[in-house]
């Protein structure tokens, strides 16, 4: 069964505004990422609105990046969560070499795959699956064969080991009537619980039968790292990063500053109004993906073990690909064709 969506109502908001009112409350500063950023925009219109003496800000903390900030300027914990995920792959990736065999990685990140691709990057992993590279609706058959793709590009060159990192926001993307997640669980804000959606499960599933259905042993593991990235000592970044804004809470509201989400912009406390950052048509926050055209995102793909256009164009790579995979050549270049 399916929860019911719970958005922050006019009653909600009043309340917590009364509740706030009666403990003389004037200034409230809610740190969180997308839903609290909402929840934020609507607790100041109903204050403003009826006219509550308090004033409300938003300090950006999500590990998966994905408020709306100016670019290059991340969230606080996302560099936190990349370090300690970096490790995790780090590990998997030489347990793996010592093995031959291959893992999938859940890497959490709801909407995003910012989180996943960086820690694949930085941990040299050899794919890293993220929403945006997809249109959306995602099928589930776009991301099993990027994944088998990789798996044997490393046979063709006589590696049977390797790590694929997997954002979990494939899951978001995908269409809600997919049976993977008609029956899934929602959360108080009517998402969809990504913890309990199978989604690493299905995919190695799939590899491994669509493999085996041609005669090609893989052994796949897998592994969810989530919430425990959100446990982890902080970063010196972070340290830093925090105290700032912290600190830059609070001049801004000695300022008389109100309304506005909390940042550091080249040294200097910026704070950013609400209505900036929500969306007008559909009243929510913004969300900041993962910009595929960057040069960044070019770099890390190029360093990815996947089957790219060029590899299929060339004779010799492709017949390589195509005996790795006991496919003929022609049936290498439909199954693993590039858009």
């Amino acid at each position: 069964m399916r929860s019911v969506r719970k958005k922050p109502t006019r009653e909600d908001c009043e309340r917590v505004l009364q509740i706030l009112k009666k403990h003389d409350v004037r200034y409230f500063f809610y740190i969180g990422g997308n839903d609290s950023a909402e929840t934020a925009h609507i607790l100041n219109e109903v204050a403003v609105a009826e006219d509550y003496d308090v004033r409300l800000f938003h300090v950006p903390k999500t590990i998966d990046n994905d408020l709306p900030l100016p670019k290059q300027i991340p969230t606080f914990g996302f560099e936190t969560a990349r370090e300690h995920g970096t490790a995790v792959v780090e590990r998997l990736i030489l347990d793996m070499q010592t093995t031959n065999r291959w893992f999938f990685v859940e890497m959490m990140g709801r909407s995003a795959g910012h989180l996943a691709l960086g820690v694949g990057k930085a941990a040299g992993a050899p794919v890293t699956v993220i929403p945006e590279e997809f249109t959306h609706p995602i099928q589930l058959e776009q991301v099993v064969r990027v994944l088998e793709g990789a798996i044997v590009k490393r046979l063709a060159r006589g590696r049977p080991d390797g790590v694929a990192v997997i954002a979990e926001g494939i899951a978001s993307a995908m269409d809600p009537a997919d049976p993977l997640l008609s029956d899934a669980p929602r959360d108080e804000h009517g998402h969809v619980r990504l913890a309990e959606v199978p989604l690493t499960n299905v995919l190695r599933t799939q590899v491994r039968e669509s493999l085996a259905a041609r005669g090609i042993q893989v052994t796949i593991g897998q592994k969810d790292v989530g919430y425990e990235l959100r446990c982890g000592y902080p970063t010196a970044f972070d340290r830093d990063y925090t105290q700032d804004l912290g600190a830059g809470a609070v001049l801004t509201l000695l300022e008389g500053r109100s309304s506005a989400l909390i940042t550091r912009q080249e040294g200097r406390i910026v704070p950013i109004p609400f209505e900036e950052i929500i969306d007008p048509a559909t009243n929510r926050s913004r969300v900041r993906g993962v910009d595929t055209g960057s040069d960044s995102y070019r770099v890390a793909l190029a360093l990815q073990d996947r089957v790219t256009a060029s590899d299929l164009e060339n004779p010799d790579v492709v017949a390589a690909l195509a005996e790795a995979a006991n496919l003929s050549v022609d049936e290498a270049k439909q199954r693993y064709q590039t858009t």
